[in-house]
């Protein structure tokens, strides 16, 4: 039987001390009978010990044997000495559906929001959607709409900003997705098979993390203390564990805010090469950099065509809201997961792809603009920090909108269900590992223009000396 982690089983657990009235012994027997009956948490799955629950949890031992008690006395709970307590289940679909990792994107239940680095819509959407036409429109009419590639003046825009970049691409290597998080998810349908190895930086995109283990892929973390750019360090594990590809975010990495120097890129792509590593390039985050303002450079321009695939999106510099993103890989590559797309969503809608063809024109403007915004929010934020001498550490990001934030003294997942409880969301260090690791971090937005961080901070430090007092 399976055991599931405290850390795993307090993100699945997000938002059960806020469901309703009640005390809390009632709401977290309520919130681990809602994960049993919807196969979230598979029968016959061990549950941490209480004392490990109750720390993840932020809360007192005495309120999970409260709670474990009342399920047992129902039959959903079955204890043996010695043997731990196996969750039981009916009408389960024989499975976890997510590691809970994304589980704060459906559970923004109110208060101060900090469980995303989504930034703010800029203004040229709304003008580019203003300035499609009729014309415009009536052109895409005469065909049915069902473009499961994309919309071929799209396909050559993304093709001509990768160009720009220094890497020869055409049309036919670009396949448009639904965001980032679609592209990640269709080449870990497409290239992984169930118990293939997988190598991934650790920490790294959470979402990522979430795709690769719903496939069943079996995850190998490079070690956390391997310096940043280390590459003989990927070399060694590379040889020992043979992985079916790399998952790597080189531009700007999500949650550290890190990106690689051009000396760093090209250690590392020697060795990928070496190596014969195929390589997923998740720049998602690229346009975010903070110190330039040049198109991001690809570590694939660097590696065997037909050994990369490149993520890249829309969604981040420009809107959330709009759901574009896309891959760069070999035309073989490309009609595989065309082939995987098309029996989920048949095509992107096109009238989001034209307004996403008129963005492509104003990247420059686009870029200087965000970044501006990003800058001067992360120097107010950085100022914030120091003034309020919360003693809590970081490393200043080369790019995208959120602090890696290091709490020595904390717990971050009792940290953020203390936070939770009081009204903030926020994300723990544990969800952005393989292995659960990063137990004293968070990932702290600091883009946000109405205060919200502001008023967070005081809490969110009060939280994170609670969890050191319930240890």
């Amino acid at each position: 039987m399976d055991r599931i982690p405290p850390t795993r089983l307090s993100r699945l657990l997000t938002g059960w001390s806020r469901g309703g009235p009640g005390p809390l012994p009632q709401l977290l027997a309520q919130a681990l009978r809602e994960l049993a009956r919807r196969g979230d948490v598979a029968p016959g799955t061990l549950l941490p010990s209480q004392r490990a629950l109750a720390s993840a949890l932020g809360i007192s031992r005495s309120t999970v044997t409260a709670a474990f008690g009342m399920l047992e006395a129902e039959g959903w709970l079955e204890s043996r000495q010695g043997s731990g307590s196996r969750l039981r289940g009916s009408g389960a679909m024989g499975g976890p559906a997510t590691e809970g990792r994304l589980a704060s994107f459906g559970t923004r239940d109110g208060g101060i929001d900090l469980s995303s680095g989504a930034l703010d819509g800029l203004p040229a959407v709304a003008e580019a959607v203003g300035d499609l036409s009729a014309h415009d429109l009536s052109a895409a009419l005469t065909g049915d709409g069902y473009l499961p590639y994309g919309l071929p003046e799209l396909r050559e825009g993304i093709a001509d900003y990768h160009r720009a970049a220094g890497l020869p691409t055409s049309p036919e290597q670009i396949l448009v997705t639904a965001g980032s998080q679609q592209a990640v998810w269709l080449i870990t349908q497409g290239l992984v098979e169930p118990g293939d190895t997988v190598i991934v930086e650790d920490p790294t995109y959470r979402g990522a993390l979430e795709a690769l283990r719903a496939r069943g892929a079996r995850l190998v973390p490079l070690p956390a203390d391997t310096a940043p750019g280390d590459a003989a360090a990927l070399a060694r594990l590379a040889r020992h564990v043979r992985p079916r590809l790399v998952y790597l975010q080189p531009a700007v990495h999500n949650p550290t805010g890190r990106g690689m120097t051009e000396h760093t890129r090209r250690a590392w792509a020697a060795v990928l090469a070496e190596q014969g590593l195929y390589t997923v390039e998740d720049n998602a985050y690229a346009e975010l950099a903070l110190h330039h303002d040049a198109a991001p450079v690809s570590l694939a321009g660097l590696l065997p065509p037909a050994a990369t695939a490149t993520v890249g999106t829309l969604s981040k510099l420009f809107w959330g809201g709009l759901r574009l993103g896309w891959i760069r890989a070999s035309t073989t590559v490309i009609r595989r997961l065309a082939d995987i797309k098309r029996s989920v969503d048949l095509a992107c809608p096109v009238v989001d792809q034209m307004v996403a063809v008129q963005l492509l024109r104003q990247l420059p403007e686009a870029r200087a603009l965000r970044r501006s915004r990003l800058r001067e929010r992360l120097a107010e934020t950085e100022r914030l920090l120091r003034d309020r001498g919360t003693g809590w550490r970081w490393e200043r990001p080369a790019g995208g909108s959120a602090l890696w934030v290091e709490i020595p003294w904390a717990d971050a997942e009792a940290t953020a269900q203390l936070a939770r409880r009081a009204g903030v969301l926020i994300v723990p260090g544990p969800a952005f590992s393989a292995v659960d690791g990063f137990r004293h971090h968070l990932r702290l937005p600091f883009a946000d223009h109405d205060g919200g961080l502001e008023r967070a901070l005081p809490l969110l430090a009060d939280c994170a000396e609670r969890s050191r007092t319930t240890h």
